[in-house]
């Protein structure tokens, strides 16, 4: 089966080197997003996508639209059986989804109909959730509403972040893409309509989206700490200044303290007073430019105390200071 392969970044990778590899399949073309500059020199960083194709010799396009005119007919040309999408970052529009005799295939990161979007395992484990897994769905006209082709899940462990969730999340793709095409090309497989009543979403993360509510229960926040590693981290402030937390996790105390306030410092990092009486054990830190460390050693080199209070005194979200929280 000859397949155009339409995707950017890391998540998409293991599911490339297993198609480059099969005996069964041929991908023809790599459709990948635009280098873009990074890092402190702001040098042109290609996708990952893009070096492993360009290792195995394959052709690499990376058009600023995908939907654009030259685009469209270069896949014409190409004339694939099935496009395989995985985490490519565009839209695929209707002139598109008309070319391969055998549709276009994506696979997803999260159960669908939960958490359709951009950031599907940043927000399971943002929401609590114990469960996520992954979906090959044939892409429609909608954001990923298409029928579901196959789905195998995972179960989110309590120290699971998105850093090390999205590398398991990733290969279990690349697994159930083969298998997926497998079955698609014998007719194996019937398509089931997604049901809306179950859906939600997962929109692209800001940074903004990583601050700190200290009203939130300790179990919330430290949800939201593990889903926002390794970006954009979680952060609130301390003294004027931006802090980090890479690591918490919700304590079996209690406490009628403002959200926010300290509640006391020991060996095994810093409590913390949250919302409806909760306490989190605040175990990592990083100010802005500085090195992580543990929250122990933080608290006794700035001196902190039961006076000393994260966020706004009011237990409110504060704004962030000007060139901080990056």
């Amino acid at each position: 089966m000859k397949l155009v392969f339409m995707g950017s970044g890391a998540f998409a990778v293991p599911s490339l080197e297993r198609l480059l590899a099969s005996s069964t399949y041929r991908v023809t073309a790599l459709f990948t997003q635009p280098d873009k500059p990074a890092g402190r020199g702001h040098r042109q960083r290609p996708p990952k996508t893009k070096e492993v194709a360009l290792a195995h010799g394959i052709d690499v396009h990376q058009p600023a639209k995908v939907r654009s005119t030259e685009s469209i007919a270069l896949i014409e040309e190409l004339a694939p059986d099935c496009i395989v999408v995985i985490a490519y970052g565009q839209i695929i529009p209707k002139a598109i989804l008309d070319i391969p005799k055998h549709g276009i295939i994506n696979v997803h990161g999260s159960l669908l109909p939960r958490y359709r979007g951009a950031a599907p395992i940043q927000w399971a484990i943002a929401e609590g959730e114990t469960e996520t897994g992954v979906t090959t769905m044939l892409i429609d006209e909608g954001l990923d509403t298409g029928a579901i082709l196959l789905v195998d899940s995972l179960a989110i462990g309590p120290k699971d972040t998105t850093a090390s969730l999205s590398p398991k999340l990733s290969l279990m793709g690349a697994a159930l893409i083969e298998r997926t095409l497998d079955a698609w090309a014998e007719g194996g497989l019937t398509p089931i309509p997604q049901d809306e009543a179950q859906a939600t979403k997962a929109p692209r993360i800001k940074k903004e989206d990583a601050r700190i509510d200290w009203r939130q229960t300790a179990t919330q926040i430290a949800c939201r700490i593990r889903a926002f590693d390794p970006w954009p981290v979680a952060f609130t402030e301390l003294r004027d200044a931006v802090l980090r937390i890479w690591k918490a996790a919700p304590s079996t105390a209690t406490s009628s303290a403002p959200p926010g306030d300290i509640v006391s410092i020991h060996t095994n990092g810093i409590d913390v007073a949250c919302g409806e009486g909760t306490v989190i054990l605040v175990q990592e830190v990083q100010l802005s430019g500085k090195s992580r460390m543990a929250a122990a050693d933080f608290a006794r080199g700035k001196r902190l105390g039961k006076t000393s209070h994260f966020g706004s005194h009011s237990g409110l979200p504060s704004r962030p200071q000007r060139g901080e929280a990056r």
